[in-house]
């Protein structure tokens, strides 16, 4: 665990945020962050997270002190949060719960937290103690829902507020270090994120993808593939072959991504966690959605360019196509894509 943030010198607000279980979520609370540090000035803010975020969450300006949960995804873990909520009890003046589970609600409550804020859902009525309803068609984006809870109750009900578009931190001497041990070359860059952890429903194919990184190092790019572990092979289909195309899944850190992706100039992704950290580091991002809605998890930048069919059978929002036919993927060309990036390139570099 980290050091205890202290109690402020101006008395400022303490406030627990526990945080969300998916890397691009965990981008998108940034905008939660900034806005409680622009409404409450002085106030010290730290953020309940797998261990895994820790990365992310390093590299926010707003967030003080980071909370590991050591609680595997999906799984209950009474012990580790009742031994986490004995540490912090006394600590923080309110929580802000932004899962929607009842296992995430018990660390604030255990610790004795105050004022214990989140919506209403799975039968937590008594561990929330300022309880929020959830007007899906008001607050009709993730990152809406988020920043509504830092919010007053009347201030959030409508929805109509502002969204401040996260912002993570770059380490140019890092950048320069990878840059260097993997052997990346000169050439302006092209990020590649062909994973999508929730399912072939929001994954381009690969073939695409290869066709599209073949045509890009033909115009003079290098293409970065980027994703975890799970990734490698599919990084490999993309790059095999070809010269200035580097695979590069499962060997980098989440911190080095961050790095990598700021360093790029342009991103082709699916709707995935890379995505948002490309988009919290300023680089253009060109969006693929299949079976998600760009309406509902958008890439939080104005640098970004929406490729979206928008059939009549979407957004199912399925982890794989219930009709078969993927069309929602299949029918959005490399060629299309590549078309967009091409017309985005910077002048400085069709010279």
């Amino acid at each position: 665990m980290a050091e205890p943030a202290p109690a402020p010198a101006d008395g400022g607000e303490r406030i627990l945020v526990v945080g969300p279980s998916w890397v691009g979520d965990m981008v998108m609370a940034q905008s939660l962050l900034m806005t409680l540090k622009a409404r409450h000035p002085g106030c010290r803010i730290a953020v309940v997270a797998p261990a895994w975020s820790q990365p992310i969450l390093e590299r926010m300006a707003e967030v003080d002190e980071v909370v590991p949960l050591d609680v595997g995804h999906g799984e209950f873990g009474w012990t580790p949060r009742r031994a986490l909520a004995g540490g912090l009890h006394g600590r923080f003046d309110r929580a802000i719960v932004l899962p929607r589970s009842w296992k995430s609600a018990l660390v604030p409550f255990l610790a004795r937290i105050p004022r214990r804020t989140g919506f209403t859902g799975e039968q937590r009525l008594w561990l929330l103690n300022d309880r929020r309803r959830l007007d899906k068609t008001r607050l009709d984006q993730t990152v809406k829902r988020f920043v509504a809870l830092g919010l007053a109750a009347e201030e959030a009900a409508d929805g109509d507020f502002a969204i401040p578009h996260p912002r993570l931190s770059v380490d140019a001497a890092n950048q320069a270090v990878l840059r260097d041990a993997l052997d990346l070359s000169g050439r302006p860059a092209i990020g590649m994120m062909p994973g999508a952890e929730y399912g072939p429903a929001k994954q381009w194919p690969l073939a695409y993808f290869r066709a599209l990184a073949r045509a890009l190092e033909v115009e003079g790019y290098e293409v970065r593939v980027l994703g975890g572990p799970k990734d490698v092979e599919a990084g490999e289909t993309i790059a095999a072959g070809l010269d200035h195309v580097h695979n590069l899944c499962g060997r980098t850190r989440l911190a080095d991504a961050v790095d990598l992706l700021a360093d790029c100039e342009q991103v082709v992704t699916n709707d995935s966690g890379l995505m948002h950290v490309a988009a919290a580091v300023g680089t253009r991002v060109h969006g693929i959605y299949g079976s998600s809605s760009p309406a509902y998890t958008p890439p939080l930048t104005d640098e970004a360019e929406i490729h979206y069919l928008a059939l009549d059978c979407s957004p199912c929002f399925q982890r794989t196509c219930p009709l078969g036919h993927t069309n929602c993927l299949n029918e959005l060309t490399p060629q299309r894509i590549l078309a967009a990036v091409l017309a985005s390139r910077p002048l400085i570099a069709k010279g």
